[in-house]
Protein backbone atom coordinates (compact mmCIF):
# COMPACT_ATOMS: atom_id res chain seq x y z
CA UNK A 1 0.00 0.00 0.00
CA UNK A 2 1.53 3.23 -1.01
CA UNK A 3 1.38 6.36 1.57
CA UNK A 4 -1.36 8.98 0.94
CA UNK A 5 1.54 11.17 -0.04
CA UNK A 6 2.71 9.26 -2.96
CA UNK A 7 -0.79 8.59 -3.89
CA UNK A 8 -1.80 12.07 -3.77
CA UNK A 9 1.44 13.17 -5.65
CA UNK A 10 0.31 10.37 -8.23
CA UNK A 11 -3.22 10.90 -8.80
CA UNK A 12 -3.33 14.95 -8.32
CA UNK A 13 0.16 16.29 -9.01
CA UNK A 14 0.09 18.02 -12.06
CA UNK A 15 0.55 15.36 -15.25
CA UNK A 16 -0.67 14.09 -18.49
CA UNK A 17 -2.67 11.80 -16.25
CA UNK A 18 -4.35 14.53 -14.53
CA UNK A 19 -5.70 16.10 -17.77
CA UNK A 20 -7.58 12.65 -18.37
CA UNK A 21 -9.30 13.91 -15.47
CA UNK A 22 -12.74 15.84 -16.57
CA UNK A 23 -14.03 17.19 -13.08
CA UNK A 24 -13.01 18.28 -10.06
CA UNK A 25 -15.33 15.86 -8.53
CA UNK A 26 -13.24 13.00 -9.94
CA UNK A 27 -10.10 14.83 -8.32
CA UNK A 28 -11.83 14.75 -5.30
CA UNK A 29 -12.90 10.47 -5.90
CA UNK A 30 -9.40 9.88 -6.34
CA UNK A 31 -8.01 11.94 -3.23
CA UNK A 32 -10.75 10.14 -0.90
CA UNK A 33 -9.28 6.83 -2.25
CA UNK A 34 -6.02 7.47 -1.48
CA UNK A 35 -7.14 8.61 2.04
CA UNK A 36 -8.91 5.24 2.25
CA UNK A 37 -5.82 3.32 1.35
CA UNK A 38 -4.15 5.08 3.57
CA UNK A 39 -6.48 4.73 6.95
CA UNK A 40 -6.54 0.79 5.78
CA UNK A 41 -3.04 0.42 5.83
CA UNK A 42 -2.67 2.23 9.34
CA UNK A 43 -5.25 -0.03 10.82
CA UNK A 44 -3.81 -3.05 9.76
CA UNK A 45 -1.68 -4.23 12.50
CA UNK A 46 0.64 -6.16 13.33
CA UNK A 47 1.11 -8.98 15.35
CA UNK A 48 3.64 -9.11 18.15
CA UNK A 49 4.01 -12.51 16.98
CA UNK A 50 5.36 -10.74 13.98
CA UNK A 51 7.34 -7.53 15.72
CA UNK A 52 9.30 -9.70 17.97
CA UNK A 53 10.28 -11.85 15.69
CA UNK A 54 8.38 -14.51 14.97
CA UNK A 55 8.49 -18.41 15.31
CA UNK A 56 12.24 -18.21 16.00
CA UNK A 57 12.22 -16.13 19.01
CA UNK A 58 10.04 -17.94 20.78
CA UNK A 59 11.77 -21.40 20.10
CA UNK A 60 14.86 -19.78 21.39
CA UNK A 61 12.97 -18.49 24.42
CA UNK A 62 11.35 -22.36 25.33
CA UNK A 63 14.85 -23.88 24.94
CA UNK A 64 16.81 -21.50 26.40
CA UNK A 65 14.32 -21.49 29.17
CA UNK A 66 13.83 -25.33 29.42
CA UNK A 67 17.43 -25.40 29.39
CA UNK A 68 17.54 -23.79 32.65
CA UNK A 69 14.62 -25.94 33.99
CA UNK A 70 16.61 -29.02 33.80
CA UNK A 71 19.59 -26.99 35.82
CA UNK A 72 17.17 -26.19 38.44
CA UNK A 73 16.37 -27.94 42.09
CA UNK A 74 12.56 -26.79 42.65
CA UNK A 75 11.59 -26.55 39.17
CA UNK A 76 13.17 -30.16 37.35
CA UNK A 77 11.23 -32.82 39.98
CA UNK A 78 7.93 -31.05 38.54
CA UNK A 79 8.69 -32.59 35.04
CA UNK A 80 8.66 -36.25 33.89
CA UNK A 81 12.33 -37.68 33.79
CA UNK A 82 12.44 -37.87 30.35
CA UNK A 83 13.39 -34.97 27.47
CA UNK A 84 11.72 -32.16 28.46
CA UNK A 85 11.34 -31.41 24.58
CA UNK A 86 7.62 -31.57 24.48
CA UNK A 87 6.94 -28.89 27.14
CA UNK A 88 9.33 -26.91 25.30
CA UNK A 89 7.56 -27.89 22.42
CA UNK A 90 4.34 -27.08 24.02
CA UNK A 91 5.13 -23.90 26.01
CA UNK A 92 6.76 -22.57 22.32
CA UNK A 93 3.03 -23.12 20.62
CA UNK A 94 1.51 -21.76 23.65
CA UNK A 95 2.90 -18.58 23.32
CA UNK A 96 3.05 -18.02 19.15
CA UNK A 97 -0.75 -18.38 19.56
CA UNK A 98 -0.95 -16.33 22.55
CA UNK A 99 0.65 -13.55 20.93
CA UNK A 100 -0.87 -13.30 17.54
CA UNK A 101 1.11 -16.26 15.49
CA UNK A 102 0.02 -19.73 14.26
CA UNK A 103 -2.85 -21.57 16.21
CA UNK A 104 -1.40 -24.92 16.16
CA UNK A 105 -1.80 -24.94 19.94
CA UNK A 106 -5.06 -24.64 20.24
CA UNK A 107 -5.51 -27.45 17.44
CA UNK A 108 -3.70 -29.84 18.77
CA UNK A 109 -4.24 -29.41 22.62
CA UNK A 110 -7.50 -27.28 22.89
CA UNK A 111 -8.16 -24.30 24.83
CA UNK A 112 -5.25 -23.07 27.34
CA UNK A 113 -6.69 -23.57 30.47
CA UNK A 114 -3.66 -22.45 31.92
CA UNK A 115 -4.55 -23.03 35.44
CA UNK A 116 -6.12 -25.95 35.06
CA UNK A 117 -3.18 -27.66 33.19
CA UNK A 118 -1.07 -26.98 36.33
CA UNK A 119 -3.15 -27.45 38.95
CA UNK A 120 -1.04 -30.82 39.72
CA UNK A 121 1.62 -29.14 40.27
CA UNK A 122 3.19 -27.34 43.70
CA UNK A 123 3.14 -24.12 42.76
CA UNK A 124 4.60 -21.64 46.19
CA UNK A 125 6.01 -18.84 46.24
CA UNK A 126 9.68 -20.49 45.62
CA UNK A 127 8.61 -22.43 42.53
CA UNK A 128 7.48 -18.96 41.21
CA UNK A 129 10.39 -17.53 42.24
CA UNK A 130 12.44 -20.35 39.91
CA UNK A 131 9.99 -19.94 37.12
CA UNK A 132 10.55 -16.07 37.05
CA UNK A 133 14.25 -16.56 37.26
CA UNK A 134 14.77 -18.88 34.25
CA UNK A 135 12.34 -17.05 32.29
CA UNK A 136 13.55 -13.64 32.84
CA UNK A 137 17.19 -14.95 31.56
CA UNK A 138 15.05 -16.78 28.45
CA UNK A 139 13.50 -12.94 27.84
CA UNK A 140 17.16 -11.33 28.11
CA UNK A 141 18.59 -13.68 25.36
CA UNK A 142 16.11 -12.49 23.15
CA UNK A 143 17.20 -10.35 20.32
CA UNK A 144 14.44 -7.57 20.23
CA UNK A 145 13.55 -4.13 21.08
CA UNK A 146 13.51 -3.31 24.63
CA UNK A 147 10.13 -2.22 24.51
CA UNK A 148 9.02 -5.72 23.13
CA UNK A 149 10.93 -7.51 25.59
CA UNK A 150 9.56 -5.28 28.54
CA UNK A 151 5.87 -6.65 27.70
CA UNK A 152 6.46 -10.08 27.58
CA UNK A 153 7.92 -10.05 30.48
CA UNK A 154 5.31 -8.16 31.96
CA UNK A 155 2.85 -11.27 30.64
CA UNK A 156 5.25 -13.99 32.20
CA UNK A 157 4.68 -11.88 35.82
CA UNK A 158 0.88 -12.02 35.72
CA UNK A 159 0.80 -15.11 34.22
CA UNK A 160 3.33 -17.14 37.10
CA UNK A 161 1.31 -15.30 39.68
CA UNK A 162 -1.83 -16.76 38.44
CA UNK A 163 -0.91 -20.12 38.57
CA UNK A 164 0.58 -20.14 42.25
CA UNK A 165 -1.72 -22.64 44.07
CA UNK A 166 -0.17 -23.61 47.12
CA UNK A 167 0.63 -21.55 50.49
CA UNK A 168 4.11 -21.21 51.58
CA UNK A 169 5.20 -23.13 54.32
Amino acid sequence: VLPLQHLVQLYCAPSSETTRLRSISQVHSVSLLATSCYKLAMTEEISFYERIGGHQVFENLASHFYALVTQDSILRPMYPKEDLGAAARRLMLFLEQYWGGPKTYGEERGHPRLRMRHVDFHIDSAAWDAWLRCMKSAVDEIEAEQALKDELWSYFEGAAQFLVNQADK
